[in-house]
C-alpha cells in the first residue's frame, strides 16, 4: 500500500502497512465529473492520510466500486450517464458493494434532495461549497459508524 501523505516518512510518523498516525488509512473513491472538484476533494482526502481513487461519472463510479471495493465513496449528484442518486442506489443495493458507505457531496441543497439521497442509501450528505474541516468531519463520522 502506498503512502498517501508525502510528509509521513520525512517526519518519522507511524506509517506502517495501512496506518497513519495510529489511524486506519482508508481507500476512498471520489466520484465527480468536475476535474477541479475531483482534484480538490482528492487533495483533502490525501491530506487526511487516506488513499484516493477517482471516477469521472456515476457509471464509472459504480464499476470502480465493484472492482476496487473501497472503504468509502464520496459521490457527486449532478453527473452525466448515471447521476449520483442512481449510482448510490446501484451501489447500496448490490450485495457486493452494499457494505460501502456512500457520502453524497453535491451542490443540491434542498431538503427534498437530502431526503431522496438518504433514501437511495447514502450514509451522509454534504453540500458544496464545503470547508476542508466539514469534509474531514463527515469522513471521520462515517468511518466510525
Amino acid at each position: 500500500m502506498r503512502c498517501a501523505a508525502a510528509c509521513c516518512h520525512a517526519v518519522g510518523a507511524g506509517y506502517n502497512r495501512g496506518t497513519f498516525w495510529g489511524k486506519h488509512m482508508a481507500r476512498i473513491l471520489i466520484v465527480d465529473d468536475s476535474p477541479s472538484q475531483l482534484m480538490g476533494i482528492r487533495r483533502i482526502v490525501e491530506k487526511l492520510g487516506h488513499e484516493a481513487l477517482t471516477a469521472e461519472d456515476g457509471a464509472a463510479g459504480v464499476e470502480a466500486a465493484k472492482r476496487e471495493l473501497p472503504d468509502m465513496i464520496l459521490m457527486d449528484v449532478v453527473m452525466p450517464n448515471l447521476n449520483g442518486f442512481q449510482a448510490t442506489r446501484s451501489i447500496t443495493r448490490d450485495p457486493t458493494t452494499s457494505h460501502i458507505p456512500v457520502v453524497l457531496v453535491t451542490t443540491k441543497d434542498q431538503d427534498t434532495d437530502r431526503v431522496w439521497g438518504m433514501r437511495q442509501g447514502a450514509k451522509a450528505y454534504i453540500t458544496k461549497p464545503f470547508s476542508e474541516g466539514d469534509l474531514s468531519d463527515v469522513i471521520s463520522q462515517v468511518m466510525k459508524a
